[in-house]
């Protein structure tokens, strides 16, 4: 079946940065959007960043000029760096990846920012 396995969450103090993984296997079709949301207790689920196998990326407003996406085609490993990190980038990161056929979503691993 397939599996998205997450992991480089923890805590970092305000203006730090950290680097999220996501490797995606047991699929037979290709993984073609592969990106990160967030949630917080009491909010939707939101858009961090995503790619295509194209290498084109979509960003959250929030984020844009501080979080970086990018992708292994040969891994199926989309990695999320996080630089000038605020305390509201405080959330659970799920990676989501995107067959032809339907969408998987990943445990989460939590993102902590706070001094």
């Amino acid at each position: 079946q397939v599996q998205l396995v997450e992991s480089g969450g923890g805590w970092v103090q305000p203006g730090g940065s950290l680097r999220l993984s996501c490797a995606a296997s047991g699929s037979r079709f290709l993984f073609n959007t592969m990106g990160w949301y967030r949630q917080t207790p009491g909010k939707e689920r939101e858009l961090v960043a995503d790619t295509t196998r194209g290498s084109r990326t979509n960003y959250g407003d929030s984020v844009k000029g501080r979080f970086t996406i990018s992708r292994d085609n040969a891994s199926n490993t989309v990695y999320l760096q996080m630089n000038n990190l605020k305390p509201e980038d405080t959330a659970l990161y799920y990676c989501k990846a995107i067959t032809i056929q339907t969408s998987y979503w990943g445990q989460g691993t939590q993102v902590t920012v706070s001094s």
